[in-house]
């Protein structure tokens, strides 16, 4: 039985030519972390391998949610998120699947958070710069201003605002209001860590490398960058007026 505190979700739609990659080294890491894929009705197949998997090796650590059609990235991470907080984890990964986010970084976000003490763990793109291989120009762009508008906008520091790779403590999870994060795109990721950000949490950027995919297909769209830009506004409204709750505990 290969127990774990930490468990990472991995959204999915399409994703044949890299789950079992993905999950492969993950679990190749000496610190064990269990994964969760939240499948969105792939036509390719992918939540098919992910089974097949669980059934022949890794019943104990490896977990699928399947859903029916594309409900977005943002709900797929509130389903993971209220999933392992039903179970005993007390570090909640997001990550993607196309190996944009390198998993040996998993375990110096871990210990962002496990042995230093922060309330989440952003494996962060631009900290220390812009460290992005083999993106378009215009994507690479589009996703730095995206970052400096919020900071502009919100007052909130952090340099990478949009990154779907994060660690966040159960406590985190328990205390933000799951079921009022409204954005689905790249707003959820903003909003994740803003609402964590004026409830008080410690958060902390950890400088990582981001690789654009080399099999599949993105998932971006203008309509999920349009959300984010117009919805920046509305978190700082939301900044000025909204009553955030306490920090929970165990």
């Amino acid at each position: 039985m290969h127990q774990s505190d930490s468990i990472v979700i991995i959204p999915t739609y399409n994703e044949k030519e890299n789950i079992e990659k993905i999950i492969r080294a993950v679990f190749a890491l000496d610190k064990v972390f269990h994964i969760l894929v939240i499948d969105d009705g792939s036509p390719d197949g992918t939540a098919a391998i992910v089974k097949v998997l669980i059934a022949n090796e890794f019943s104990d650590r490896l977990f699928i949610l399947e859903r029916k059609g594309k409900l977005g990235l943002g709900t797929a991470y509130i389903t993971g998120f209220k999933w392992a907080l039903e179970r005993d984890y007390e570090y909640i990964f997001e990550m993607d699947a196309d190996f944009s986010h390198d998993p040996h970084d998993l375990p110096r976000l871990y210990a962002a958070c496990h042995d230093e003490g922060n309330d989440v763990a952003i494996g962060s793109r631009y900290v220390t710069g812009v460290n992005v291989v083999n993106w378009p120009i215009g994507r690479v762009l589009m996703s730095y201003f995206a970052s400096k508008y919020v900071r502009i906008v919100t007052g909130f520091l952090v340099h990478d605002t949009t990154a779907g790779f994060v660690c966040y403590k159960r406590r985190v999870l328990k205390t933000i209001e799951l079921d009022k994060i409204r954005f689905k795109g790249y707003g959820f990721q903003i909003e994740m860590k803003y609402t964590a950000y004026k409830i008080g949490f410690k958060i902390k950027e950890v400088s990582v490398i981001f690789v654009n995919r080399c099999e599949g297909t993105s998932k971006m769209s203008g309509g999920i960058f349009g959300e984010a830009f117009f919805g920046v506004m509305r978190l700082r409204w939301d900044g000025w007026m909204r009553k955030y709750p306490k920090i929970k505990t165990e």
